[in-house]
C-alpha cells in the first residue's frame, strides 16, 4: 500500500498500523501446470494447522475486466522470534504458467504506459488473456483424459505403490 493510499484511507503511519493493514508485505507466487492444481494447492494451504485463511479472491472464476486470472489468498502465519511469536500476513498468488506469462506481460505494459494503455494494446492484451485461458482449458482437458486412461489401466482403480528394487531388498536382508 503506497503512502498515498494510507492518506486516502486515513490510516496512521505506525508499526501497529502497518502490521494490521498491509496484507502483502510477504508475497509468494505458486505457478502450476493445471487449473485443477491451483485449487488443490489452495485446499492444502487452507488445511495447514499453522495457517489461517484471512481472505480468498478467485480471479479465475471471476477474472478482472482486463482478463487477469489468478487465485489470491491472504493468510496469517506464525513467525517465531527469540522472545515471542508474531502473526504475519502473507499474500499467496496461485496461477498456471499461461496465467503467469499473461500477468507478467500485462504488468510490463501497465507500468510502461503508467496505467494509461493505448486502446489497441488493451484490446490485444484482452485477446491474449482469452488465448491463455483457452490454452489452460485445453491442457486441463488433456490432463483429465490422461488420468482417465491411467485409471483404466489400474485394475480395481487401485493404485499400487512403486518402490525401487534396492529399497525393497534392504528389508529382506
Amino acid at each position: 500500500m503506497s503512502s498515498r493510499n494510507w492518506k486516502i484511507k486515513n490510516l496512521p503511519i505506525s508499526l501497529d498500523s502497518v502490521k494490521e493493514n498491509i496484507r502483502d508485505i510477504v508475497g509468494i507466487r505458486v505457478v502450476c501446470s493445471f487449473i485443477s492444481d491451483i485449487y488443490r494447492i489452495s485446499e492444502m494451504i487452507e488445511h495447514q494447522k499453522d495457517v489461517t485463511l484471512v481472505t480468498k479472491k478467485d480471479y479465475i472464476k471471476h477474472p478482472k475486466p482486463n482478463g487477469y486470472k489468478s487465485l489470491h489468498l491472504i493468510v496469517s502465519v506464525p513467525v517465531f522470534m527469540s522472545d515471542r511469536v508474531e502473526q504475519v500476513y502473507v499474500e499467496i498468488q496461485i496461477r498456471t504458467v499461461a496465467m503467469g506469462f499473461w500477468a507478467s506481460l500485462g504488468h510490463k505494459i501497465y507500468y510502461k504506459y503508467d496505467n494509461a494503455i493505448p486502446e489497441h494494446l488493451s484490446k490485444e492484451l484482452a485477446d491474449a488473456a482469452k488465448v491463455a485461458n483457452d490454452l489452460d482449458q485445453r491442457m486441463e482437458q488433456l490432463h483429465k483424459e490422461v488420468n482417465e486412461v491411467k485409471e483404466q489401466d489400474q485394475p480395481d482403480n487401485e493404485e499400487k505403490p512403486h518402490f525401487p528394487i534396492n529399497f525393497l531388498e534392504s528389508f529382506i536382508k
